[in-house]
């Protein structure tokens, strides 16, 4: 006869055996985390964009930094495919409308959110393997002034899960359009 709490231990076993047999979710992720102002997230961003070789999706809010733009465009230029998903209420900051008008003039796509809510999405994914997050937009006031928060992660799972969702906003015509001015 068994001990009256040996069947909920051996359940409690096989279950976390079963867990562990699966392979652990994100064993193998990086998460570098960067505070504004203190740690200048948008320099970490534009390091990034510096390093990428195939492409780069950018999905923000707030785009208004000059360096993050310079960035964006000499990746256009070296071959990378860059796009632009960005919300269309903030293009009534003349300082946004500039930032993306220069993007477009140099070749890189931009989309607008068509949808009453906002775009409030603040996520890059770069070559399938680094992908940002946080609270942290492409702006000057987010990286010298605000409480803000940029997660960069490296981790192929969670990028590809990343590029599936920009890849869906950017292929959802009836919620994203080109941006034409």
């Amino acid at each position: 006869m068994s001990h009256p709490t040996s069947l909920p231990l051996i359940a409690l076993i096989v279950a976390g055996f079963m867990f562990l047999s699966q392979g652990p979710v994100c064993a193998s992720a990086t998460i570098e985390v960067y505070y504004a102002p203190e740690d200048h997230p948008v320099d970490h961003v534009v390091n990034l964009y510096g390093r990428a070789t195939r492409y780069i999706y950018v999905s923000v809010y707030g785009l208004t930094a000059p360096s993050i733009v310079k960035a964006l465009v000499e990746a256009k230029h070296r071959g990378v495919d860059v796009r632009v998903i960005t919300d269309r209420e903030r293009l009534t900051d003349p300082k946004q409308h500039s930032a993306v008008k220069t993007l477009r003039l140099a070749g890189v796509p931009v989309r607008i959110n068509r949808h009453d809510a906002l775009m409030h999405l603040k996520q890059v994914v770069i070559d399938d393997e680094i992908n940002t997050s946080g609270s942290a937009n492409h702006t000057t006031s987010g990286n010298r002034y605000n409480d803000e928060r940029l997660d960069v992660i490296t981790d192929a799972r969670l990028t590809a899960r990343a590029r599936e969702k920009f890849l869906a906003m950017w292929n959802d015509r009836e919620r994203f359009v080109v941006w034409t001015e």
